[in-house]
């Protein structure tokens, strides 16, 4: 529980995923501990209608601009929230029963950037009973601990599927930078700033969330303008690179000359319409 006796803001960004959703609100329903609010970033022109009760008040932001001002949108729901413990869960993700009361007892425990694990959901039908069985480990990621906190060393561990933080500690940074437009870098931004505050980084027993699955691109063209540019950003300020996985595979591609010591990124040509489709993967389960 917060300082205040009552359990944290949660806290989620949607566009155009509404289904997505649904299926997160209705975890919020089984929750050993009930948040205190549930806040929605709308990154689209309304709420969508007709949403389940999560068991909790919820809180509509309706974020402008460009199609997805994922720091922006961060910003404007934590601005929003009440509670002094802020949950940010992906609208993906469907948290386990636990996973609010976790978080609320690691804040208790501890002053921290705290990371929950996100298993991942195969293509198909969804069965709540059976989440656990169905999904699978990210291979990339550390395994929790079985009890309590682990302190992590690298900030940059977290992603922006589930994660949280006292309200006071979002502030002292200032939120995530705007200046990160589009997809990608901004939650390393982030981090790598509350780190240089001497903020540790825990994992947390017991914070699992569900990863609904979406088709993904492999590697990311989509995206590939504003990674390039968000990772220049982050470059620029941190003196290191992010990204550097989807730097290696647009270098692999024969659209970039970079390496992880060079001073810039130099672009050769960007994606075809074609090497995106091409890198449309509607069963991958991870990306």
């Amino acid at each position: 529980m917060s300082a205040e006796g009552r359990g944290p803001s949660v806290l989620t960004l949607v566009r155009d995923r509404s289904d997505r959703l649904r299926n997160l609100m209705r975890g919020l329903v089984a929750q050993t501990v009930r948040p205190h609010e549930l806040v929605i970033a709308w990154m689209q022109p309304a709420p969508a209608p007709d949403l389940p009760d999560p068991g909790c008040p919820v809180r509509h932001i309706l974020v402008p601009g460009e199609a997805m001002p994922l720091a922006a949108a961060r910003n404007r729901a934590a601005s929003a929230a009440s509670a002094d413990l802020l949950v940010f869960l992906d609208v993906d993700c469907i948290p386990s029963p636990t996973l609010v009361e976790a978080y609320a007892e690691a804040a208790a425990t501890a002053r921290g950037l705290f990371l929950g694990e996100v298993r991942y959901l195969p293509p198909g039908p969804l069965d709540l009973a059976a989440l656990d069985r169905l999904s699978e480990a990210h291979p990339a990621r550390p395994i929790p601990p079985d009890s309590g906190l682990r302190r992590e060393p690298d900030a940059g561990q977290l992603w922006g599927l589930s994660f949280a933080l006292s309200a006071a500690d979002w502030r002292a940074v200032g939120g995530m930078d705007e200046a990160f437009r589009g997809y990608g870098g901004e939650e390393t931004d982030f981090a790598a700033r509350l780190a240089a505050t001497g903020l540790p980084t825990y994992w947390v027993a017991g914070a699992r969330a569900y990863h609904q699955h979406h088709p993904v691109h492999v590697p990311p063209l989509q995206h590939f303008a504003p990674i390039l540019a968000n990772a220049a950003r982050f470059h620029a300020r941190h003196g290191r690179w992010c990204m550097s996985y989807w730097l290696g595979q647009f270098r692999s591609a024969g659209l970039i000359d970079w390496n992880e010591s060079a001073p810039a990124i130099r672009l050769i040509r960007p994606p075809s319409e074609a090497e995106i489709a091409a890198a449309f993967r509607p069963d991958a389960l991870f990306s």
